[in-house]
Order: structure tokens, then sequence, then C-alpha cells
């Protein structure tokens, strides 16, 4: 009986990180604006720390702005 493997997931099964770039782009403030905000803790934005870079999940930025999303009448 062979031994089974797990297969590493395929680029489609994974969520896609995205730069601080990408991230306050669609954010729309600067790079130093969300640097601000993750150093000083100002908002809960989740971040993944890869050595060195940072990156945003797209699901985490969808959060975000839905949570920030305001309806007055």
């Amino acid at each position: 009986m062979k031994p089974q493997f797990n297969q590493p997931p395929s680029l489609s099964q994974t969520k896609k990180l995205l730069t601080p770039d990408q991230a306050a782009e669609i954010l729309e403030v600067s790079k130093a604006t969300l640097n601000n905000w993750r150093c000083t803790g100002r908002y809960n934005l989740p971040f993944v720390k890869v050595g060195r870079a940072v990156r945003y999940s797209q699901e985490a930025i969808q959060a975000f702005i839905a949570k920030r999303t305001c309806e007055h009448g």
C-alpha cells in the first residue's frame, strides 16, 4: 500500500494576499496611512507577516469596508 501525501493547494484554492500598496489603493488611503493604522493599532485590520513582508487578505479588506459602511437615512 502506497503512503498518501496531501497535495498542496492550487492557486485557485488559496486566498490571494494583497500588498500594502494594493490594499491602500482599494481603501483609497495612502500607504503611509495604512502603515500608521497597522503600527498604532488604530483600526483592527488584520494582516499577515511573511518574513518582513506585510500582506492583507482580500477578505479582511472586504470585512473592514463592510464593518465601516454606514446607512444613515
